[in-house]
C-alpha cells in the first residue's frame, strides 16, 4: 500500500513539473525609426532540455484590424501552453490598439493600401523572433486574424524564410499576385464559407494565384461561417458580414494544430 501511494505522489509530481508556466511580457523592437511593442508568451517550464536551452518552434499571431489587442495576446498564450513560443506582432507601432470599426479601417486601410510597408512591419516582427536564444530559427510559423490573415499572406508573398503562415478569415486579395512565385512556406487558409468580405470571385482569384505560383496550400470552408468567426467578442458586435461560429472556431484552431504537427515535424540543427 504504502508503494502504491508513493508511485501515486510521484505521478502527480511528475505532472506537477511538466505543468505550463506561461510567462507573458512586453518585447520593444523597431521597424526603421518605428518602435514596436509586441507581446512574447511561452512555457518557462519547457525552456531546457537536458540543462541546454530548448529551441522550440516559434508562432507570430498578427491581429485583426483592432490592433494589439487582448485577443491576439490570448491566441499567443494559447499557443504557449501547446509548446511554442508565440509572438504577437505589432504592427500599427506602439502596441496600439483601438475600439471602433471606423478608427480600425482607417488604420487596416493604410497598412493594405501600402503594401510594402505592411511587409515590413511583419519581417521586423520577425527577425526578433529568430533571433530568440529559445527558438529554432527554421521553425517559425504566422498566423493572423481578418486584417492578420492579409498580413501572413503577404509575409509568404514576400519570399520571407518561414515554415507556413496560416490566415483565418483574412483578406486574400493582393495587388501583386504575381509574388507568388516567391512564396517558399506551407500556406493554409482557413475561410468562412459565407464570409461577404471575400466573394467567390476573389476567392477563385486567390486559387489561380496559388496554382500559378505553384504553392503547397490548403483552402478550407467551414459552413454557416462569414467573417472573424473566431472571436466570441463578435457575438455582440454590431457589423454586418461579421459573427462568432463557435465550431468554426474549434474546428479551425484543430486544422491549425495539424497544419504545424506537419511542418514542425523535423526539429533543425542549430
Amino acid at each position: 500500500m504504502k508503494q502504491a501511494i508513493l508511485s501515486a505522489l510521484a505521478v502527480l509530481l511528475l505532472a506537477a513539473s511538466v505543468h505550463a508556466e506561461v510567462l507573458t511580457k512586453e518585447v520593444e523592437y523597431h521597424e526603421g525609426d518605428t518602435v514596436l511593442k509586441g507581446y512574447l508568451a511561452y512555457d518557462t517550464a519547457r525552456d531546457h532540455v537536458d540543462g541546454k536551452i530548448a529551441h522550440r518552434p516559434a508562432v507570430i499571431v498578427v491581429p485583426e484590424w483592432w490592433g494589439l489587442s487582448d485577443y491576439p495576446k490570448r491566441r499567443a498564450v494559447m499557443l504557449a501552453e501547446l509548446g511554442y513560443v508565440a509572438f504577437a506582432a505589432d504592427i500599427y507601432g506602439g502596441g496600439r490598439s483601438v475600439n471602433t470599426p471606423e478608427e480600425a479601417g482607417k488604420l487596416a486601410t493604410q497598412y493594405k493600401n501600402d503594401r510594402p510597408l505592411l511587409r515590413k512591419r511583419i519581417a521586423a516582427a520577425l527577425d526578433t523572433v529568430r533571433k530568440m536564444d529559445n527558438v529554432d530559427p527554421n521553425r517559425i510559423a504566422a498566423i493572423g486574424y481578418c486584417f492578420g490573415g492579409t498580413t501572413v499572406l503577404e509575409l509568404a508573398r514576400s519570399g520571407a524564410k518561414v515554415a507556413g503562415v496560416v490566415s483565418f478569415h483574412g483578406g486574400l486579395d493582393t495587388p501583386t499576385p504575381e509574388d507568388a512565385k516567391n512564396i517558399h512556406a506551407k500556406i493554409l487558409v482557413l475561410h468562412g464559407a459565407d464570409d461577404p468580405y471575400e466573394p467567390p470571385a476573389q476567392v477563385a482569384a486567390f486559387l489561380d494565384e496559388m496554382r500559378g505560383g505553384k504553392v503547397d496550400f490548403q483552402f478550407i470552408q467551414y459552413s454557416n461561417a462569414v467573417h472573424g468567426f473566431t472571436n466570441p467578442n463578435n457575438k455582440t458586435l454590431k457589423l454586418d458580414g461579421v459573427g462568432y461560429n463557435e465550431e468554426a472556431d474549434r474546428r479551425s484552431w484543430q486544422h491549425m494544430r495539424n497544419f504545424f504537427d506537419e511542418i514542425f515535424a523535423t526539429p533543425s540543427t542549430r
